[in-house]
């Protein structure tokens, strides 16, 4: 089998959906699947028009006789691809709709609510990455059920974390420095349990958006914590793993996930977690978390302050984990549901076309 991946900018960008796209891509390939990666340009999801001409002639210019993935990070903004690339099998991987990132005004989510929904009544197929997503795009975008394939993002399996090593509970927070993640909010509970011992390490890229990035490190100081919470910014996949492993509990305030892969990788850690009851974060982490409302501070701090004063309540939460690590989807899986979907798209075009 042999199909396009079509992302905006470059795969090695450090967040949560360009990982499930590189950790997918290295899966197939590893089973023989031959996959052309494209770069569609940066600027994505706000890309300047001529960038957003170039992407669409780009695929375009494309052979007809193999499916093309798009990212919906730039799928969503490409509302006339599927008429401008009528030959082609155009999929589209969505990880949660662009119109529900938190900051937008109300006429800017709209526009992206129209521009994404138009993309999809011309897709061949969609690939969501959770049940969650799916049913909003099921719900919201008219996408039948029929068209949609559900691939959720796979976890590594590793063994337990280790925790602090000296005893201090180590809390870690991984996502990119955006409004979405609730860091502002984070840093609000966090100085209101200023009395307890802990450390915070916040694992995300500063890049995608300096002024939140500066906003954050503003709030940290004011609060008095610049010596309690670190920003790492991205690192490698082997500092990550260190730092999961030093971690005695994960917390993040996100005000909206598609599925939230950091969590599951936090499970898989077997920590337990702190966050929030938006999006898909009650179906992604089950059992093994306290959740509290998005936006809600006071909550955020006394969820904090109830795992921080209370090992019992810790030990419990973690042994929730380890047992759900166990039954996390891996990356094998991920593609299985993946490769399915392609594949199905392939067979459609050779059906139509008379090759089989």
């Amino acid at each position: 089998m042999t199909f396009v991946f079509a992302v905006p900018g470059s795969l090695d960008t450090p967040t949560g959906g360009y990982a499930y796209a590189r950790r997918v891509i290295a899966e197939l390939e590893r089973r023989g699947v031959t996959v052309e990666v494209i770069d569609l340009g940066e600027g994505f999801p706000r890309p300047a028009e001529n960038l957003r001409i170039a992407a669409l002639e780009r695929i375009a210019a494309l052979p007809p006789d193999h499916p093309v993935v798009v990212d919906g990070l730039a799928f969503g903004v490409l509302p006339d691809l599927p008429a401008r690339a009528r030959r082609h099998r155009i999929i589209g991987l969505v990880h949660h709709p662009l119109a529900l990132e938190t900051g937008l005004s109300a006429a800017a989510a709209a526009a992206f609510k129209a521009s994404e929904r138009a993309a999809l009544a011309g897709a061949c197929h969609v690939i969501a990455t959770s049940t969650h997503t799916a049913r909003l795009l099921a719900d919201d975008y008219a996408v039948a059920a029929t068209r949609m394939t559900v691939a959720p993002p796979g976890t590594d399996r590793v063994s337990p974390a280790r925790g602090s090593p000296d005893g201090v509970p180590a809390l870690i927070a991984v996502g990119s420095l955006v409004p979405r993640k609730g860091y502002d909010v984070l840093v609000a509970a966090l100085a209101k349990v200023a009395d307890l011992p802990w450390r915070l390490t916040i694992v995300g890229d500063p890049g995608r958006d300096p002024k939140t990035a500066a906003a954050i490190a503003a709030d940290i100081a004011q609060a008095g914590l610049s010596q309690r919470i670190t920003l790492a910014g991205a690192v490698s996949a082997e500092r990550l793993d260190a730092l999961y492993r030093a971690s005695d509990l994960f917390v993040l305030a996100s005000h909206f996930e598609g599925y939230g892969m950091a969590y599951t990788e936090a499970i898989a850690y077997g920590l337990p977690v702190v966050g929030t009851k938006a999006g898909a974060i009650p179906d992604t982490v089950g059992a093994c978390a306290l959740l509290i409302d998005a936006g809600d501070v006071s909550g955020l701090a006394l969820a904090l302050r109830s795992l921080l004063s209370n090992p019992a309540l810790r030990a419990q939460l973690t042994g929730r984990a380890r047992e759900m690590a166990a039954r996390l989807p891996t990356w094998e899986n991920t593609a299985d549901l993946f490769a399915g979907a392609v594949a199905s798209v392939a067979a459609t075009a050779a059906s139509t076309s008379g090759l089989s």
